[in-house]
């Protein structure tokens, strides 16, 4: 039963029709060699065209040698990458789905590996984190460069792609930058004014087209506004996206933001679905070429109503594809309840700066074999998973995908663990979506669940005594005993889990993750002085807060704190706690806050080493998984989950 007709008819995209409207926009993976596909980078698009998307926007593909954007990403800036992207449009058209290379020059934004020259850009003006300021090109190094981008096209052409994606948003490499009043300077033919600017990016789509010829989608991915001061604004793009048709392009890609506004391109957890789906349908409305909004969109629903209400003619759905393969197949059928839930964490491209691999927290695995795959077990055994938490729920369906008969049970009345009051703090609501998912999927597959049920050393050495044993049972808050003669203390999770009621004037002691997200809970919405709302301080011994986190998710978070007048003081080492006073040192000075009403742990997790000590004595063979075994992300937990029960 087709539930989303909007989103499941067809479209036409220049001289092509696309089966839906679902389209998988660019995310990089790292799995490309030396810019080279390989089969892993085949087998990750193969499965989301067997999923059902409609049509796939690769990853950043270079169009020359010299400048890497990654070093695990694609390139066919000569004849030799043809036979690789064969493959891989071949393997998608087996499904009926399209697929365009994104076309892009980094420019200023390219990896420095060593031996790379200075970086061009359109002028001698770079991102903030440059070590050095960028040369401004010249104007015979730009005629190049448009050859090279159809060429490069070309190339895709005769490996049977369907079109190219040119990336001309974000401030972002050589189009984007050209583009932009913030990076672009010039003074000559492609700077001044927006005429000026766009010159590069008309040129190359003229160059793609003369090319490749009409029957070859040409896509454009803009930036409807940089929401920069200084930047483009929607009037601006309205101008430009009027321009890009009239020129030859076949389709709008609107985007929004810029890759150095932290959040603003990439939208984090908590943020609007649709995030950029306001400019879409402003720029909809004065070109006849199909608009693709993007942003954000994890859900079905979202995706057809934003077609629905004239907002979009196309979504592209990236996370959610990379997190559920099959995302479209199942929205499809009706099946939203069984579709992985995206949590937009931003873990899939956290480490891709630093050459990993892409990954996916609630996912874990994109390799063939995987949940969906699993290769039964050879010899079949009693499985007894202790703690319901994502480590023990992933590692419990694994088992039981693997044949063997499996209880789970769970001291608690809930499954979750610790992400259940993960999924308190503002912005964080999705993960219930994951604690839902799996739960149900226990269900499904026929796992056994004993909630409110504490394996006591009597069960182990009688029901369970011939059960392999993985444990789960997570870890605890720390506490600082010296701290604890405070008139009133408690642990973020105290708080977070409803067990404990601040006062008026906080401290927090920690600054990581848990103890920010709880400053953010417990401030008030809006700071405006009023005479009841909570003050908060947050101790951090550190340089920083959150100084193992990273991306659009840290930040926004960062920003909310200080709207809120969060008091974050870093580098402070508590020294003392008396009843109604904390004193710290910081550069040398000891300060004291007095007036506090509650004082909060926020100083990191333990595990708990008595379940492994009872496990031990009663001779059991057991795997100890998840923070039960060393404490880590949620994407850590549910991976040693994945990898412990796959191995039995």
């Amino acid at each position: 039963m087709n539930t989303y007709h909007h989103l499941f008819s067809p479209i036409k995209v220049g001289h092509t029709t696309i089966k839906n409207r679902v389209f998988m926009p660019p995310i990089s993976t790292n799995l490309a060699d030396k810019g080279y596909i390989t089969d892993e980078l085949i087998q990750h698009y193969e499965a989301r065209a067997k999923g059902g998307v409609g049509l796939i926007v690769t990853e950043v593909t270079t169009v020359e040698p010299t400048y890497i954007y990654l070093p695990g990403d694609m390139s066919i800036h000569d004849d030799s990458f043809i036979p690789g992207w064969k493959k891989l449009t071949d393997a998608v058209h087996q499904y009926g789905a399209k697929i365009l290379p994104q076309l892009f020059h980094p420019a200023y934004m390219a990896f420095p590996i060593p031996g790379t020259p200075r970086l061009i850009a359109p002028s001698n003006v770079g991102p903030s984190y440059a070590k050095e300021a960028p040369r401004p090109v010249t104007i015979e190094e730009l005629k190049v460069i448009i050859r090279q981008f159809g060429e490069a096209a070309l190339r895709v052409k005769q490996a049977g792609g369907d079109g190219v994606e040119i990336h001309a948003a974000h401030a972002h490499g050589l189009l984007g930058g050209f583009l932009t009043p913030l990076y672009n300077k010039r003074c000559d033919e492609y700077g001044g004014d927006i005429n000026g600017r766009l010159k590069l990016t008309l040129e190359v789509v003229e160059e793609v087209r003369s090319v490749c010829g009409p029957d070859f989608i040409i896509d454009v991915r803009i930036s409807g506004d940089e929401y920069s001061d200084g930047g483009l604004n929607l009037d601006d793009m309205i101008y430009v996206s009027k321009q890009l048709e009239t020129h030859g392009a076949d389709m709008l890609h609107v985007s929004g933001g810029t890759t150095i506004k932290r959040g603003s391109a990439i939208p984090a957890a908590g943020t609007k679905p649709g995030a950029h789906a306001h400019l879409s349908q402003e720029i909809k409305k004065h070109v006849n070429i199909p608009v693709a909004t993007v942003g954000r969109i994890t859900e079905p629903w979202i995706a057809d109503e934003l077609i629905a209400n004239g907002k979009a003619d196309i979504c592209m759905i990236g996370r959610a594809n990379l997190c559920d393969p099959d995302f479209a197949n199942k929205a499809k059928c009706g099946k939203d309840d069984d579709i992985r839930p995206c949590i937009g964490c931003l873990r899939c491209l956290n480490g891709i700066m630093f050459g990993k691999r892409v990954a996916c927290t609630v996912n874990p695995s994109f390799e063939l074999e995987n949940e969906d795959t699993l290769k039964p077990a050879e010899v079949k055994k009693k499985i007894l998973v202790i703690g319901g938490g994502p480590a023990g729920m992933e590692a419990a369906f694994v088992a039981k995908r693997k044949g063997h008969h499996v209880i789970l049970c769970e001291q608690s009345d809930a499954l979750g663990g610790l992400m259940k009051l993960a999924a308190v703090p503002i912005a964080k609501q999705d993960l219930s979506r994951v604690i839902k998912y799996m739960a149900r999927r226990l269900m499904q597959a026929g796992v056994e669940v004993r909630l409110n049920c504490k394996v006591e050393k009597a069960m182990l050495q009688g029901e369970f005594a011939d059960y392999e044993v993985i444990a789960s049972n997570g870890a605890v808050p720390s506490i600082i005993k010296a701290f604890t003669g405070f008139k009133q203390w408690a642990t973020a999770d105290d708080i977070l889990a409803g067990n404990a009621f601040p006062g008026k004037n906080i401290v927090i002691l920690g600054g990581g993750s848990v103890g920010c997200e709880t400053a953010d809970y417990l401030a008030p919405l809006v700071y405006d002085r009023y005479p009841r709302d909570r003050v908060i301080t947050v101790l951090e011994m550190t340089k920083d807060i959150m100084a193992a986190e990273s991306g659009p998710g840290r930040s926004l978070l960062v920003q909310r704190m200080l709207k809120k007048h969060v008091n974050l003081i870093c580098e402070a080492t508590v020294e003392k706690v008396e009843k109604d006073k904390i004193y710290y040192t910081k550069n040398g000075r000891t300060e004291c806050i007095d007036d506090v009403d509650t004082l909060i742990f926020a100083v990191g997790y333990h595990s708990d080493p008595t379940l492994k000590l009872l496990l031990e004595e009663c001779g059991m063979t057991y795997h100890m998984i998840g923070d039960a075994n060393h404490t880590g992300t949620i994407k850590d937990a549910i991976h040693d989950g994945y990898e412990t029960a796959r191995s039995i």
